[in-house]
């Protein structure tokens, strides 16, 4: 008998217990505070807005590397102190444009489309041109890169800057416009 009732005290004391620790812990809901800086660290909107921070940092360092002009570490720094100035919205327009920019700087860079299909005869115009290296320049330095690409023929097909100095890739994918364009013609030696 006595094991019984002393049972149902215990019973009684923690279901008493439990419901006075749940009460004393419930949570307040107060609305966050209308000034970003005043918002505690763990509330959506500030994670959402770093989360925001963050993408818009890794689109603007690719868009440098694009450019070949990298942001420094500065510069980076200076850059998320004013991103944090923005609203949520205005973070989220900006994120977008920056996202759109390297689009664009990637289609200069190398060429539009990734899967520009390159002719099979292009690795045989390659070979004998240059012997497949990206890097070369005739003894003149005119012609210049994996298809001996003279600056004026370049420019022609898109391409910007050094055509030795153009990723392999890119040079590949200028070949087959310029091979789209007038055949094998445009390589008097190597393109019979």
């Amino acid at each position: 008998m006595r094991l019984r009732t002393l049972g149902a005290v215990c019973a009684t004391c923690a279901t008493a217990a439990s419901t006075s620790t749940a009460v004393a812990q419930a949570p307040t809901t107060t609305p966050p505070p209308a000034d970003p800086a005043l918002r505690p660290p763990g509330d959506p909107h500030s994670a959402a807005k770093r989360q925001l921070i963050d993408r818009h940092l890794q689109f603007a360092r690719k868009l440098g590397h694009l450019r070949s002009d990298p942001l420094t570490r500065a510069e980076r720094r200076r850059k998320r102190v004013a991103l944090h100035g923005y609203t949520l919205a205005e973070l989220r327009a900006s994120t977008r444009r920056a996202a759109r920019e390297v689009r664009r700087a990637r289609e200069r860079r190398f060429g539009g489309a990734p899967n520009v299909p390159i002719p099979a005869v292009l690795e045989q115009i390659a070979r004998c041109e240059s012997h497949g290296d990206p890097r070369a320049i005739s003894a003149g330095g005119t012609y210049r890169g994996k298809y001996q690409f003279s600056f004026s023929t370049w420019a022609s097909v898109g391409g910007d800057g050094d055509p030795a100095a153009a990723s392999e890739t890119e040079q590949d994918r200028r070949a087959a416009i310029l091979y789209r364009t007038g055949g094998a013609g445009h390589w008097p030696v190597c393109g019979r």
